[in-house]
């Protein structure tokens, strides 16, 4: 088996499960105040400090919870705490399905969004800033996009929106956090969610620097902070903290590695006629997305499949037969509705890039040159 969707979800590090299996042996709800309440207490202290030091951030300023979904929509539907300030939000169309859907539950409750323009799929930040107004309280920019792999320059974003004070700065980092190295100083809110880098599904946070409010979600109940209620995930929490330090310990080394796999996959994919790179220069390496013209991306995944090979066609959770990603970076529709996408990790290795490309030879052939 080959597995190349790594932006999807990614298996388990055995370590990382060991350090779960460890931590259930601690019952005690970490909000009581016996014996085994404190010592569970105390693991998921020293969990949220490493993960505190690992993003650059404050122990208080990281709220847990479920996955990146429920953190996008705390941000998002959190943000009416400021609504006396203004109703205005920007994004682009770039964002995952967990931002659109709250987006339309604030446009139900009188919010107005609008969507920056793009340049090949990048943010034009001067755009950006002439969109700003006196009632936008939110800009959310997602750092790496999960179906192109480009990213977005949310440090230089973040340092031009803070010359005005009434506007949040919110950040999508799930495809960016645990592969490379992620600034938050000019970021107020971040998400992600621990299954992206190696961790346990059902675990993820937001991070939420101390200037900023927000409405909670969940009410009602003691828990790591005041803004999301519900005993605490000890076990889970403290394996995120291992798969993030983990995905730290050697990242520079990594993304060499997976910067090499894809130039070869890159290099080999040219040779067809039929096949054109998504993914733009300004794309991390662990994600490479391609348009087999002519050839439907369900028909070269099951393909694919048969020989177990594992890849995508749009993320996970897209729905629509257009990329709205592809199409932003090539504008080009017949390119957007038949691309694929690799994702490689740094658990990839070159035997298996070589089967995947000996694979899609094999299937492009039979597909494409009947």
């Amino acid at each position: 088996m080959v597995y190349l969707d790594y932006s999807a979800t990614t298996p388990v590090d055995e370590a990382v499960l060991d350090s779960f299996n460890k931590a259930i042996k601690y019952i005690g709800n970490p909000n009581s105040l016996h014996k085994l309440g404190v010592e569970a207490k105390a693991l998921i202290d020293a969990s949220t400090k490493q993960i505190a030091n690992l993003l650059g951030v404050k122990p208080q300023e990281i709220i847990y919870t479920s996955g990146a979904s429920e953190a996008n929509n705390l941000a998002i539907k959190g943000i009416e705490a400021y609504k006396n300030r203004g109703q205005h939000i920007i994004t682009t169309e770039l964002e995952h399905s967990s931002i659109y859907g709250p987006l339309s539950y604030m446009v139900d409750h009188g919010f107005e969004v609008d969507y920056v323009p793009l340049k090949n799929g990048l943010v034009d930040i001067d755009e950006l800033e002439a969109m700003i107004k006196d009632e936008t309280i939110l800009v959310s920019i997602g750092a790496v996009n999960s179906e192109t792999g480009i990213r977005q320059p949310i440090e230089e974003i973040g340092q031009r929106l803070k010359k005005y004070e009434k506007v949040i700065f919110h950040s999508d980092i799930t495809q960016a956090v645990g592969k490379v190295p992620v600034d938050l100083t000019n970021v107020d809110l971040a998400s992600f969610a621990a299954h992206k880098f190696f961790g346990l599904k059902g675990v993820g946070a937001l991070i939420k620097k101390e200037k900023v409010k927000l409405m909670p979600l969940i009410q009602g109940g003691k828990s790591t902070t005041a803004y999301r209620s519900g005993t605490p995930a000890t076990p889970l929490i403290v394996s995120m903290a291992k798969a993030l330090r983990l995905a730290y310990e050697n990242m520079e080394k990594d993304i060499k590695l997976i910067t090499d796999l894809n130039k070869k996959c890159t290099d080999f994919l040219k040779k067809y006629t039929d096949v054109y790179i998504n993914s733009p220069k300004e794309a991390i390496s662990h994600i490479l997305n391609i348009s087999i013209i002519g050839v439907k991306p369900e028909t070269m995944l099951h393909a694919l499949e048969a020989d177990e090979i594992y890849i995508s066609t749009q993320s996970a959770c897209a729905t629509g037969d257009t990329s709205k990603a592809v199409m932003a970076v090539t504008n080009d529709v017949k390119r957007a509705t038949s691309s694929i996408r690799i994702s490689i990790s740094r658990k990839t290795t070159d035997k298996e890039i070589m089967q995947f490309l000996e694979s899609f030879d094999k299937q492009y052939k039979r597909l494409v040159m009947k």
